[in-house]
């Protein structure tokens, strides 16, 4: 090609960019959209805008493949340049260190992206041709390269094939990949991986055990940041049970925010210096679930680091604020006979034996919940009264797994049942005709043109904007049970296991989620 024909495609570059730029600042050669413009040029400007932000991201994408495959191409001819009398670790830092003064990137950013470019070009096919196709950006990028960074070469071909080809037997529902937000994308990818990885979750999580810590780091303007690396049970509760403490605290007179309320309640906790105020006066209690071809759903006791005492001494939070977590669990691995992971609410997959412990710990009430044996997908349920019972809302949890707003993060413990055709206009109170946005995006679908579009008994609301354009939601990722050896549908032995679980479905839970 020549470095000439890499100087006209940069010129080329720069005047559509110029080009772009005019448009968004009103000064193109002509409106937007024709029809809009003359009806309303303000809804032709913004669908104009957007479709600028639309191409904006494909084009980025495919500089980002541009940019990896320019970095390895370097790499391997400077290499060659340097020949065998460079030792190699001198090498790499010199490729590093021009690559970085190039991009204007520290050492260490500068390794990180060569690595990535790496595995980009020599183990992910698949994602870069997304990433140079611009249905895949950069950061999605990344996701992958760190999720298969610890997966042999068989695991990474199969998680990028989950997520990357849609002709695969277990292909990703939902979303598109490159449609999500890359930390969303990071949750599901890691999700998969869990679930796959060669080695035991049992064994790669005693390893974490042994790593927990506390970690400080400073801050500019005398702010600095305190966290734990602690087993994923404990640190849901935590959060569970400081946003609970947190809800508990607001009200009229109250003026801070929900995370000044957190981050209140968790400096009194740490530093013994006195109770929040308020609180609800509901009982202390983190819950469970179990789910296989039959399974149960279990309301389970403080456990995890989650209750709390009947005093609330100094430096504690109120006993009356409940720690509530939420753990999917099939049946089999609940009785130890498999170790398929369990699904901690609003974190992912966990060993098996701290779903069985949380459980242990004072599992009072269950749930039966049957699940489709071909794909892991819970089945439906239907009512024909407006109230929504707590079996529906602990099922519709485990449909949606979070808000289905396009990429909010906020767990089902945080979230409110909604009817998504109004009780009042026919709509049943249905699987099928409820979602559960979190607070913030309840009130954005009552209070502006936003829509949750129709539902399906394993698929929750994708949403329709202002504009007209659809989002499709994401999915959970369900997957087949395990049947432990010897186990086969219609064998003696299952049909005395649903026959137990059935006796044990049907005890009340104690208490509902905290509510606004």
């Amino acid at each position: 090609m020549g470095k000439a024909a890499v100087v006209r495609a940069f010129e080329d570059i720069r005047a559509a960019l110029a080009v772009l730029q005019a448009e968004v600042d009103g000064a193109g050669l002509e409106a937007f959209a024709d029809i809009d413009a003359v009806s309303d040029p303000l809804a032709g400007l913004a669908d104009g805008c957007l479709d600028i932000l639309a191409g904006a991201r494909e084009v980025e994408a495919r500089v980002a493949g541009v940019k990896a495959k320019a970095a390895v191409g370097y790499a391997g001819a400077a290499h060659a340049v340097a020949g065998t009398g460079v030792p190699m670790v001198a090498q790499e830092m010199a490729v590093a260190a021009e690559v970085g003064c190039v991009l204007a990137l520290g050492p260490r950013a500068a390794g990180s992206f060569l690595a990535t470019s790496h595995a980009l070009t020599s183990s992910l096919p698949r994602t870069l041709e997304a990433l140079q196709s611009g249905t895949l950006s950069w950061q999605h990028a990344l996701v992958l390269a760190d999720e298969t960074a610890s997966l042999d070469v068989a695991g990474a071909a199969a998680l990028e094939a989950h997520f990357l080809d849609p002709e695969a037997q277990d292909a990703a529902r939902g979303c598109p990949v490159g449609e999500l937000p890359a930390h969303r994308f990071r949750v599901k990818a890691r999700t998969w991986r869990e679930r796959h990885h060669a080695e035991s979750i049992e064994k790669r999580h005693a390893r974490g055990v042994a790593e927990r810590r506390v970690e400080f780091r400073a801050d500019r303007d005398g702010m600095a940041w305190l966290g734990a690396y602690l087993p994923a049970d404990q640190a849901m509760s935590g959060w569970n049970r400081l946003t609970a403490a947190a809800r508990g605290l607001q009200g009229p007179a109250e003026d801070r925010t929900m995370p000044q309320l957190r981050a209140d309640s968790f400096a009194a906790a740490i530093l013994g210096s006195g109770n929040t105020r308020g609180g609800s006066t509901s009982l202390s209690r983190a819950s469970a679930s179990a789910s296989a071809t039959a399974g149960v759903l279990a309301a389970a006791g403080p456990g995890a680091g989650a209750g709390g005492t009947d005093g609330a001494g100094p430096g504690h939070l109120p006993s009356s604020v409940r720690a509530e977590v939420l753990v999917t669990v099939p049946v089999f691995a609940l009785m130890g006979l498999t170790d398929e992971p369990a699904m901690l609410d609003g974190y992912g997959p966990v060993p098996a034996s701290m779903a069985r412990r949380l459980v242990a710990d004072g599992a009072g009430s269950f749930y039966r919940v049957l699940v489709d044996p071909r794909d892991g997908a819970p089945l439906e349920i239907g009512r024909k009264s407006y109230r929504i019972p707590r079996a529906m809302r602990a099922w519709l949890r485990m449909r949606d797994g979070k808000c289905p707003f396009p990429g909010c993060s906020n767990t089902s413990l945080d979230t409110e049942a909604d009817h998504l055709l109004a009780w009042h206009h026919g709509g049943t109170t249905g699987i099928s005709n409820l979602g559960q946005p979190c607070p913030k995006h309840h009130r954005l679908r009552h209070t502006t043109a936003w829509k949750p579009t129709p539902a399906s008994t394993n698929e929750p609301p994708g949403w329709t904007s202002p504009t007209g354009r659809h989002y499709t939601s994401e999915h959970q990722d369900w997957e087949p049970p395990k049947w432990p050896p010897g186990f086969l549908p219609g064998e003696r032995s299952r049909v005395r296991e649903r026959s137990l679980l059935g006796k044990r479905a049907f005890s009340p839970m104690p208490c509902e989620p905290p509510r606004r």
